[in-house]
C-alpha cells in the first residue's frame, strides 16, 4: 500500500548587474519547477523574488507544491498560491489579480514554457528578461522545438494540436512563443534557460547549467541502504506504454536487482500502484517532495533504477559525491501503446542516449520475459 515520506540576476542565470529595483516574479505549476526556481536563484546569487504558484487539481502535486512552497519561504522568497483552476471563474480571478505584478516584473521566470496559462500570462507582461528553468525532459522538446520556429507541444501529445481548444488559444500561444524568442543581438529582450539536461538552443539563447547545487548544500549526504530502489514513471497515465508491459518490466528490475522499494511519480494512479505493490510485492513509497531531495535527505539505495525520464539526468548531480549509482532500463518500442505519440519513441531514447553518468541496463525485452 502507498505511503507518504517524508538576490535579482539577468535572464541567463549568472551573476549581473540588475538593479536592485529589478522585480523578479517567476512561475511554477509542479514541485519540480519549483525546486529548479531555486536552484536557479541559488546559482545566480538572486535576492528574495515573488513566486507565483499555479496550483493544479492533482492532489499529490498540490501536497508536494506545499512542502516546497514551505521551502522556498525558508529562503526568504515570497510565495503566493494561486488557485488558478478553482472554477469557471478562477482564470479570470487569477490573471485580474497578477496583472499588476506582471506590468511591473523586470523579469520572469516560468517553469512549464507548454503551458497555457504561463503562455496566456507572457502575453501580459512587459518584462525584458526571461528565464526558462528546468521543467526536465520537456525543457530538450521546447529547445527543439523553439530553434526549429514550431510550435510548442508536448512530445507526448498524439494529434495534430489543431483542435477547437488549440485554435482558440493560439493567437496567445505565438505571442508566448515570440516572447521567448531572443531578438537580435543588441535588442533589448533576453532569454536565459537553466538547466541540467542537454540542449542545444538556438542563437541568442543563453544557457547556465543546473547542478544542483543548493540541493547539495541543503540536504544530506545520505545514509545509504543495501538494497534498490525502483523510480516509476508515469508514462502509463499519459497514454505512452502499455500498463502490462510496464508491470511486466518493474517485476523483472525487481527481481534482478533486488529491489525493495518503489518511489511512485505523483502523477501515478492508485489503482496501478495497488496492483503494483500486491505483485510485485515492493513497498510503494509516495514522496512529498520532488525525488531528488528525497535521495539526498535519505536513506536511499546504493542503486537506483529508472526507465527515461528526467531523474536519470538529475540524480547523478544531486548525488555527487555519493556511492549511490543510477541505472537506467529502455523502453522496448513492443510496449508502446496505439495511442503513443509517432515521436515518443525517438524522444524516449534521446532521454536515455544523453544521459551522463548512468549505467546502461540490458535489453529490456530480455529483462521482462527473462
Amino acid at each position: 500500500m502507498p505511503r507518504q515520506r517524508n538576490r535579482p540576476a539577468p535572464s541567463d542565470g549568472r551573476a549581473g548587474t540588475a538593479g536592485p529595483d529589478t522585480a523578479t516574479l517567476a512561475f511554477v505549476e509542479s514541485p519540480v519547477q519549483l525546486l529548479n526556481v531555486l536552484e536557479w536563484a541559488h546559482t545566480a546569487q538572486a535576492g528574495a523574488l515573488t513566486v507565483v504558484v499555479l496550483s493544479p487539481h492533482d492532489p499529490m502535486t498540490r501536497g508536494q507544491l506545499r512542502r516546497m512552497a514551505e521551502l522556498a519561504r525558508d529562503e526568504g522568497h515570497v510565495v503566493r498560491w494561486e488557485e488558478a483552476r478553482g472554477g469557471p471563474t478562477a482564470p479570470v480571478r487569477t490573471i485580474g489579480g497578477l496583472t499588476p505584478l506582471l506590468r511591473k516584473a523586470g523579469r520572469i521566470v516560468i517553469g512549464d514554457p507548454f503551458s497555457r496559462y504561463v503562455q496566456l500570462l507572457l502575453t501580459l507582461t512587459r518584462a525584458r528578461d526571461l528565464v526558462v528553468v528546468d521543467d526536465g525532459t520537456a525543457t530538450m522538446e521546447f529547445i527543439s522545438q523553439l530553434a526549429r520556429g514550431e510550435r510548442l507541444v508536448r512530445w507526448h501529445r498524439h494529434g495534430s494540436g489543431r483542435g477547437p481548444r488549440d485554435l482558440v488559444f493560439a493567437p496567445f500561444s505565438a505571442v508566448a512563443r515570440r516572447r521567448l524568442t531572443p531578438v537580435a543581438e543588441g535588442g533589448t529582450r533576453t532569454v536565459g534557460l537553466f538547466s541540467s539536461m542537454p540542449v542545444e538552443p538556438p542563437p541568442g539563447v543563453h544557457v547556465t547549467a543546473n547542478e544542483f547545487a543548493w540541493t547539495r548544500a541543503r540536504f544530506g549526504p545520505p545514509r545509504l541502504t543495501r538494497a534498490a530502489d525502483i523510480v516509476g514513471t508515469s508514462l502509463v497515465e499519459t497514454g505512452v506504454v502499455d500498463t502490462e508491459r510496464y508491470l511486466e518490466a518493474v517485476r523483472a528490475l525487481a527481481r534482478t536487482h533486488g529491489a525493495t522499494r518503489y518511489f511512485a511519480h505523483r502523477r501515478e494512479s492508485t489503482d496501478k500502484l495497488h496492483r503494483l505493490h500486491n505483485e510485485t510485492g515492493l513497498e510503494v513509497v509516495r514522496p512529498d517532495l520532488p525525488l531528488e531531495l528525497i535521495a539526498r535527505r535519505g536513506p536511499i539505495g546504493r542503486l537506483i533504477l529508472s526507465f527515461p525520464s528526467t531523474v536519470v539526468h538529475t540524480l547523478p548531480l544531486a548525488l555527487l559525491g555519493t556511492e549511490v549509482k543510477v541505472a537506467v532500463c529502455d523502453i522496448d518500442p513492443a510496449w508502446l501503446t496505439d495511442h503513443a505519440s509517432p515521436r515518443a519513441q525517438g524522444f524516449l531514447d534521446g532521454v536515455t542516449g544523453t544521459a551522463r553518468d548512468v549505467q546502461r541496463l540490458p535489453s529490456t525485452s530480455r529483462m521482462a520475459t527473462g
